[in-house]
């Protein structure tokens, strides 16, 4: 009996402290969820309360920033241009045109044609005139023309009603390539004359001093030439040349006729000029014969010798006597 009541004390003991265990934590548990309900409520407002005021400093972020100076501006306009496709130049043409005419006065349309190239502000840069001996041929006349470019259709329209147009042709030469070849290659040729001249700056010793003076003068060589190229260049896409022939329709006039006198005096200098050659082809035959006479008489002698010599042997043959035949 006694032992049955020391265990019901401690099994009474075990048991209230199980049941004070899971009152502490009932009690525990409402109260951690409620801290952690309003830790997280509380975070979540004071997110909802900032996010408005980051997006106000970012968006007032820009404002803020200096504004770009004009350099930077300049620079960024340049790598736009630059990315951007660069304008397609137009081709630099030598343009070249052949006119032919038919006119009524070879004379009257050459003064024509010299009062329209002055107006288009151009030059004559050549000129040939034939005039035939033969009366059924006409008289022709060929002008070389330089015009400016801009204005060779306009030159062309008014020349060809100067006559009949017999023919017209224009060409065109495309050297765009070739302008910008010598145009690169004379500025990388002025890169190396300052290259250059900053080294002849620091040259101590006359052998370098020699040296750099000698590329120095080898680069204004090409500069020089290179620049007389692109020049000519420039000069023939600038103006254009226009070769113009013309013919007359009627044939040439017969030349007037000589005057007598005049063809009198003419025989008698042809006359005196003959005389005084044969003259002096006389005279030479004479200076020659005399120079070579040693040799003409010793060939002379000779030659008579041996014909002597012959006609000696001939005269002794016929004066041998003539002997009977034997018995």
């Amino acid at each position: 009996m006694q032992t049955q009541l020391k265990s019901h004390p401690a099994k009474c003991d075990r048991f209230t402290k199980l049941l004070l265990v899971g009152m502490l934590s009932a009690i525990a548990l409402p109260s951690c969820s409620a801290g952690y309900n309003a830790t997280s409520g509380a975070l979540m407002e004071r997110e909802t309360t900032q996010a408005p005021i980051q997006n106000a400093k970012m968006a007032a972020a820009p404002a803020m920033q200096p504004a770009p100076s004009g350099d930077i501006v300049a620079a960024r306009e340049e790598n736009f241009a630059a990315a951007a496709p660069a304008r397609r130049s137009l081709p630099q043409l030598i343009k070249r045109a052949e006119l032919t005419l038919v006119v009524q006065s070879i004379d009257k349309s050459m003064r024509d044609v010299s009062n329209l190239v002055r107006k288009q502000q151009g030059d004559i840069i050549g000129f040939q005139d034939s005039k035939p001996t033969d009366p059924s041929s006409r008289a022709t006349a060929s002008m070389q023309i330089r015009v400016p470019s801009s204005k060779l259709e306009t030159s062309l329209d008014s020349l060809a009603k100067l006559g009949n147009v017999q023919s017209r042709s224009l060409t065109a030469e495309d050297v765009s390539d070739q302008l910008v070849d010598f145009q690169a290659r004379l500025k990388n040729l002025r890169k190396s004359e300052e290259a250059v001249l900053k080294i002849l700056e620091r040259s101590g010793s006359i052998r370098d001093v020699l040296q750099v003076t000698q590329q120095l003068s080898n680069i204004r060589e090409s500069i020089e030439r290179i620049s007389a190229q692109l020049k000519n260049l420039q000069n023939q896409v600038a103006y254009s040349t226009i070769t113009l022939n013309l013919e007359a329709t009627v044939p040439a006039a017969p030349p007037a006729g000589t005057p007598l006198g005049l063809r009198v005096q003419e025989t008698w200098g042809q006359a005196t000029h003959s005389l005084s050659e044969v003259s002096y082809g006389l005279l030479s035959f004479s200076i020659w014969l005399f120079a070579f006479s040693p040799y003409i008489l010793l060939i002379g002698g000779a030659g008579y010798g041996i014909y002597r010599l012959k006609k000696y042997k001939s005269h002794m043959g016929d004066r041998k006597p003539n002997l009977p035949p034997s018995a």
